[in-house]
């Protein structure tokens, strides 16, 4: 490995090259086509949650945090019954998520206090930047270091002091918004500064950059899926930059990464669609209760319970209840029981959401 150190953004590379200027077109086209498909949806906030809790499944699964659909969507219950640790910990990733995204928007700006917001959340201390010596990055099979991030407190804060300048600063570095969100990525996790949650923080500021950029409205793209399906070649080529100064090809990767999320999820937002249009039709032409608050509850969470529908509808628990167990008796929802509680899952949902 060659004498490597991390230096201050920008550098003096040359990132637009042929190949990575003509990979941007496509995926950019990809990202104006979701964020278009994604304004037709009244209520965003549906896929904010579901499209959200996949992608912290997805992005926890990358560091070894496993749980199920199943867990995953139990856990959004809240339910004595239930208890998990890993499921806890991919629903304290979507809270980072989503209190990003309430920062960003009043902020304007993807600070270093709206990171370590993040992270906190995420792993529910307030640890901040590392301030201990000791980290290092090893392989996972064999134990090997591959890689030592800045060790000294005072580099760490002076990187991160850079890297808050490139992000919002616009004329720092005059390149497309995807090669940036490239270098972003590379480089908050190369100074790697937090104890935990690097990764998983490292892929919420993806997302918020695109919304910062204006690329996207709401957080609904995410590249977890993505880096799961090649994760050997993401971390190869995360450490080919480091050994060989190898920028073109970690570009295209991550653009590359960027086109095909985008269009899987204006796939599944269009599968989403039809089936909510599908629901609409079934449930306001036999039931007298039907109304979009309704449809919009079931969407908006795969696993739904009384609770939901008394805060979403206004009703009483009564008639949230007559509501949930009619739908359930007509096969609409499937209800089952934990503990000493009733939740009623939308299984077409369910599998739309877990086929991937």
């Amino acid at each position: 490995m060659r004498n490597w150190t991390l230096e201050n953004l920008p550098l003096t590379v040359d990132l637009e090259t042929t190949k990575v200027l003509k990979a941007l077109p496509t995926a950019h086209a990809a990202l104006a086509e979701l964020k278009g498909i994604v304004s037709t949806i009244p209520n965003q906030n549906i896929l904010i949650n579901t499209l959200g809790l996949q992608e912290a499944k997805d992005s926890s699964a990358i560091e070894n945090i496993i749980t199920t659909h199943d867990d995953l969507y139990k856990s959004e219950l809240n339910l004595d019954a239930f208890k998990s640790l890993a499921a806890k910990e991919v629903q304290n990733y979507i809270s980072a998520l989503k209190k990003g995204f309430e920062l960003l928007k009043t902020d304007g700006l993807l600070t270093n206090k709206i990171i370590l917001k993040i992270q906190e959340t995420l792993e529910d201390n307030n640890a901040g930047f590392r301030k201990i010596p000791g980290t290092t990055l090893k392989n996972a099979a064999t134990g090997e270091v591959i890689y030592t991030p800045p060790q000294d407190y005072d580099e760490i804060v002076k990187l991160m002091s850079n890297l808050e300048k490139y992000i919002n600063d616009a004329e720092i570095q005059d390149c497309d918004p995807l090669i940036k969100m490239a270098m972003i990525h590379f480089q908050f996790e190369s100074i790697h500064p937090f104890y935990d949650g690097n990764g998983r923080t490292g892929r919420i500021i993806n997302i918020l950059y695109l919304i910062l950029e204006g690329l996207q409205n709401v957080p609904i793209l995410y590249l977890s899926n993505y880096i799961i399906k090649h994760k050997a070649d993401y971390y190869r080529l995360l450490q080919k930059v480091r050994e060989e100064n190898l920028w073109e090809e970690w570009l295209l990767f991550m653009i590359k990464g960027v086109e095909i999320t985008a269009k899987e999820t204006i796939e599944l937002i269009g599968n989403i669609k039809a089936l909510m249009l599908e629901y609409k039709h079934k449930l306001r032409d036999n039931y007298k209760f039907y109304s979009q608050d309704l449809l919009n509850n079931l969407f908006a969470h795969p696993y739904t319970k009384i609770e939901f529908l008394v805060d979403d509808l206004g009703v009483s628990r009564l008639t949230a209840a007559n509501y949930l167990n009619k739908l359930a008796e007509d096969k609409i929802l499937r209800k089952d029981k934990l503990g000493t509680g009733n939740y009623y899952i939308n299984e077409a949902l369910f599998e739309l959401l877990t086929k991937r």
